[in-house]
Parts: structure tokens; C-alpha cells; sequence
């Protein structure tokens, strides 16, 4: 087994968390991101697809899914950056006997800024679970779970799996969700009743070509300064709403191909949105082996590439849904990583890039957090006041260094369990 590295972070670094096939990594640096500490890798061998950090009412929590193909999937968390961890003496979160469904993989963790003690957890075969006690308890979203359209949800190429998960900021009874395949769809009563919001929206694929659900939707990104406004990479097709998902127009102008998979809106631009365009689905590399950020500033309706400090040729890389991420500091970080095990980042919002790590396993999930930002993933503008010295205010964790009642003990993560 691989020696396990870990890395501290204090107030005012940045942590990038990178899930991979093989094993979850989480990188630091200070605020000035030009070099960076690997800790890692945890869960050794086990597939990561999700990956979080809860910072919520001062917790300094992350969690990341570990799929076993003898264990199945579990739901773990530390509390010290993965150098211990702990894992939930049964399957915490697991379908109801009477579905006859079986969890596969968690593919997304969500943190509602404005809900300190709730979690979320979009898996496959496509459903949600919610946790109202800070992950100590999990069910399933019966709205959705049971939704009349299940029958006919069929898997994408990577499964049948729920990916995005995004709680309206303002209205906790309001969020939107996406899978593959199925499309869109939105609740407004907090999960009771779910409707399919896919009007404008192409799938190729059917033959039906704007069908009501059934689109193989990619990721779905929020304007943080207009909640109303979405973005959506679709499997052929980017599209932005401005009326939280009731209808789609069109805004795939200026791309080399509007097929992709991975979508990020800049935490405190508006109308900013990155993309990394992919040649096409039956070959899935950069257009023109050019590797190449794709970033709009007016909502859409032009796209320039971002390719300093990126190679342009012999690029053949890929980036997958999950796999692109932004911090919260000013300027903000932009971050990626590929298929070829390697991670990418940006320190000035996309002018200029560099190589952070390389020689990881197939990158399948990239987050980013700045440390101390206690709003969890709400964007919050950190000024410059990001350098290092901002960490010698350090508060200690809420939950100190021993792990709350009622959590199964830490335990030194140095490889399967």
C-alpha cells in the first residue's frame, strides 16, 4: 500500500479536495496559490466520486464518498483533513427495503449555506438523501424516490445518477436537481413534489427531440448574484435560464463544441461562468488537442478561451462533470483536473494557469474551500487578506479534537477498510 501523507490548513489557506479513481487527495497552499502541500491518498484504491468541506458554524468537517466494489459505498468524514476519519458503523445512507433499489455510488455532497445542519446526497440509481442532524441520520427524498417518471429514467454513459444538487439561497422549500438521464427537475414545496423543467432543452439522442424529461443533462451552475439565473451543460447543448429552470435558450455561440461535462459560475462575478468544451461524445478529448477553459462574461452570449500557461498541443485530455471548481477568495481560484491524473489551477480567475500535481490516478471530482470561510459554499469575497499571516487568528474547532457523541472512534485512514 502507498505511504499516506497528510497536510494541516489554518485560516486563510486554500484546500483543494481531488477525488480520483483510486483514492481521495486533499492539496493546501496560502492564500498566494503558487505551491502546494499533498495529503493523501485516503480510501486507497476506492473510487471518490464526491468530495466536501463543511464549515458551517465553525466546523472544519470533510466528507468524501468511498465506493468498494466488496464494501459498497459508505459515507466518511474527518474532522483533521482525512488524518483520521470516521466511518458510520452501518450503511448511513442506504434505499429503504420496499424499493428493491441498491446504492451504487454517491456522486454528490451538498452543504446549504443557510441550513448549517443539513446535508445532501444525490446518488445512483438517481435519488436524493437528505441529513437534518449534520450527517448523523440519512433518508431518502420520497418525492423523488417516488416520482411517477422513475420507470423511464434510463443511465448515461457513467450510470443512473443524480449529480447536481442546488438549494435556492433564498427559499429552502425551492431546488433544483439533474441526472443522467432524466433532465431537470425542480421542487418548490422542500422535496413533497418534484417537476421535470426541461422546456428548450435538445436531447439528440430521442427520438423526440425536446422531450418533457429524459435529457442527459451534464451539470447545472447558479449566478450567486441572481439565484433566478441558471447555466446548464447538457450532453450537446449550453443553455441559461433566467426564471430558475422553467424554460432554456440557447447560448452555445462561440465554442468550439458545446458538448462537455463540467460547468462553474465565478463565486463573485455575474454572468461569469467557465466550461472545458469536449470534442464530442464519441470522442471524448479537447477540440483540436487544445487544452482549453472556456469562460463567458456577459451571461453567455460570448465565449473566449483560457489558455495561458495550458498546453496546445498534443492535449488529449478529458474533464469530467465534477472536476471543475472555484474558491471564494479575490481573485478567485479556478481549478481542474483531468482524466490523465492531472490538476490545474488558476490564482487570477482563468488569465493565467499552472500545472499544481501530476501522476494521480483518473481525477473524477475536484472541490475547492477557502479555510476559515465559515459560510460553507456560499461565495463570500476575502479581499487580499487571503496571505498566510491571516491564519495566526486561527480559531479552534468546534468540535475540538475529539469527535462528537454518538460518531464511531476516528481511525488512521492508510488504506482500505
Amino acid at each position: 500500500m502507498p505511504s499516506v501523507q497528510h497536510v494541516s490548513a489554518r485560516n486563510g489557506d486554500v484546500v483543494l479536495l481531488v477525488g480520483t479513481m483510486k483514492g481521495a487527495f486533499v492539496l493546501r497552499s496560502n492564500g498566494a496559490r503558487k505551491k502546494w502541500d499533498v495529503g493523501g491518498p485516503y480510501s486507497v484504491g476506492s473510487p471518490v466520486y464526491a468530495m466536501a468541506l463543511d464549515q458551517r458554524q465553525g466546523r472544519r468537517r470533510l466528507w468524501w464518498a468511498q465506493q468498494s466494489f466488496r464494501w459498497g459505498t459508505t459515507l466518511l468524514s474527518s474532522d483533521d483533513f482525512g488524518k483520521t476519519a470516521t466511518e458510520p458503523q452501518t450503511y448511513s445512507v442506504k434505499f429503504p427495503a420496499e424499493s428493491s433499489l441498491t446504492l451504487k455510488n454517491i456522486w454528490q455532497i451538498c452543504l446549504p449555506a443557510n441550513e448549517p445542519e443539513t446535508l445532501y446526497c444525490g446518488v445512483e440509481p438517481s435519488a436524493l438523501f437528505v441529513s437534518r442532524d449534520a450527517g448523523k441520520n440519512w433518508s431518502p427524498v420520497k418525492g423523488l424516490l417516488e416520482h411517477p417518471h422513475r420507470a423511464k429514467w434510463t443511465p448515461g454513459g457513467g450510470g443512473m445518477c443524480l449529480h447536481t444538487v442546488l438549494p435556492h439561497p433564498a427559499n429552502s422549500k425551492n431546488m433544483i436537481v439533474a441526472m443522467s438521464t432524466g433532465g431537470a427537475y425542480r421542487t418548490d414545496d422542500g422535496g413533497e413534489t418534484w417537476q421535470a423543467r426541461n422546456q428548450g432543452i435538445r436531447a439528440d439522442f430521442l427520438p423526440e427531440k425536446y422531450p418533457e424529461f429524459g435529457q442527459c443533462v451534464h451539470k447545472i451552475v447558479r449566478d450567486p448574484a441572481q439565484p433566478q439565473r441558471l447555466y446548464l451543460q447538457n450532453h450537446w447543448g449550453l443553455y441559461r435560464s433566467d426564471n430558475n429552470g422553467d424554460s432554456w435558450q440557447d447560448i452555445a455561440k462561440g465554442v468550439p463544441s458545446d458538448f462537455g461535462f463540467c460547468m462553474v459560475v465565478h463565486p463573485h462575478d455575474t454572468e461569469t461562468v467557465y466550461i472545458v468544451p469536449i470534442e464530442s461524445d464519441e470522442y471524448r478529448c479537447m477540440p483540436e488537442a487544445k487544452l482549453r477553459v472556456y469562460s463567458t462574461r456577459n451571461g453567455g452570449k460570448s465565449w473566449e478561451p483560457l489558455t495561458r500557461g495550458l498546453p496546445q498541443k498534443n492535449a488529449l485530455e478529458t474533464v469530467l462533470r465534477d472536476s471543475l471548481a472555484t474558491d471564494t477568495c479575490d481573485p478567485a481560484g479556478i481549478y481542474f483536473g483531468t482524466r490523465s491524473g492531472k490538476v490545474y489551477g488558476s490564482n487570477n480567475s482563468g488569465k493565467s494557469w499552472q500545472l499544481i500535481h501530476e501522476g494521480l490516478p483518473s481525477v473524477v471530482c475536484v472541490r475547492a474551500a477557502l479555510v476559515g470561510d465559515g459560510a460553507g459554499n456560499s461565495p463570500r469575497k476575502r479581499g487580499r487578506a487571503e496571505k498566510s499571516k491571516t491564519g495566526t487568528t486561527q480559531k479552534k474547532s468546534a468540535h475540538g479534537k475529539k469527535p462528537p457523541a454518538k460518531r464511531a472512534p476516528a481511525r488512521q485512514l492508510s488504506g482500505k477498510k
